[in-house]
């Protein structure tokens, strides 16, 4: 690691702080989190093992769940253990090129969450509006073309970030980045050189992947709740709206907290900075922690086989 004019050229080594101003009880807050992390594990194992074992769930919307719980587990696991490293055995230091890596994981793994929650609501919005056709269109081939878009699309979009990075930004003003994770934004600002594109960069990721999907999606349910509200059996419109809302909660949790953190990370300019930690730790670890208990909750089958998997 050279250091030139008070800058840190390619470093070598980055510190990951933790939270920010929150050092002294760090270890305490990392037993809830750790607690998160283990339930979510619990809970999306169990739900991708009854959705395996029970033939009647080898249907386009829980297969779809399946594939969010599998993105779940793998995005709550990019940053725990490093996390709880910090916060329990004091071991901040990450090499730059895996701190690089565990940036690429989370937001692609965060871009193939957003485009199966559109997947979910594109077939909740056939199987409503369109139920004749739903068991042709939405066959177990297109459900694979759907899982590799995504993930291709994930993958493509992200890698960028690390690009401009590594390419663009040789200097450095500090390696200690005041983050839990290695977050885009966090270690972007620790350059001591131009970082527009980068922001725009990651700008126009967040726009043109979250945004377009949270439109497609607010699009899909008003043309659902349309189509409901017109039922003429009001039993009808209840079964119907039913087989939405966990859907619909998962989708609510995961955007509002995603751009509640996103904003606040780029534009609370005077909101403390172990707010902002916070929240991004909560979004990484909240939906992984609700989404199976939401879906276990409300959807019958699963709860059927959950009881049967319990009485035993």
């Amino acid at each position: 690691m050279l250091k030139l004019n008070g800058t840190v050229f390619m470093p070598s080594v980055l510190t990951l702080v933790g939270i920010p101003g929150l050092e002294s009880v760090q270890f305490w807050i990392g037993i809830p989190f750790c607690a998160m992390y283990i339930t979510a594990l619990f809970g999306n194992s169990l739900l991708l093992v009854i959705i395996k074992s029970e033939h009647s769930l080898h249907e386009p919307m829980y297969l779809f769940l399946a594939m969010l719980g599998a993105t779940d587990i793998a995005l709550s696991t990019c940053i725990l253990p490093k996390m709880l490293g910090i916060f329990w055995f004091h071991l901040p230091d990450i090499y730059f090129n895996a701190c690089l890596f565990q940036m690429w994981l989370i937001h692609t793994f965060q871009c193939i969450e957003s485009g199966i929650l559109l997947a979910m609501a594109l077939d909740r919005y056939v199987a409503i509006c369109d139920p004749l056709r739903h068991a042709i269109t939405f066959t177990h081939q297109l459900l694979t073309q759907i899982g590799v878009a995504v993930t291709l699309r994930a993958v493509i979009f992200s890698a960028p970030c690390l690009i401009l990075i590594k390419c663009r930004l040789k200097h450095f003003r500090t390696t200690v980045v005041s983050h839990s994770y290695c977050e885009h934004m966090a270690v972007v600002k620790l350059a001591a050189e131009d970082i527009r594109i980068n922001k725009i960069y990651g700008l126009f990721v967040a726009f043109i992947i979250l945004g377009f999907d949270i439109i497609v999606i607010i699009l899909s349910y008003i043309r659902i709740f349309v189509t409901v509200f017109n039922l003429p059996q009001r039993e009808s419109r209840l079964k119907a709206f039913n087989t939405c809302i966990a859907h619909i909660c998962v989708f609510l949790e995961f955007y509002l907290l995603g751009f509640f953190s996103f904003f606040t990370h780029r534009f609370g300019f005077h909101i403390p900075p172990y707010i902002h930690i916070l929240l991004s730790n909560l979004y990484l670890l909240v939906p992984p922690l609700l989404n199976p208990i939401v879906y276990g909750v409300k959807t019958k089958q699963i709860r059927d086989r959950l009881s049967k998997i319990f009485s035993l």
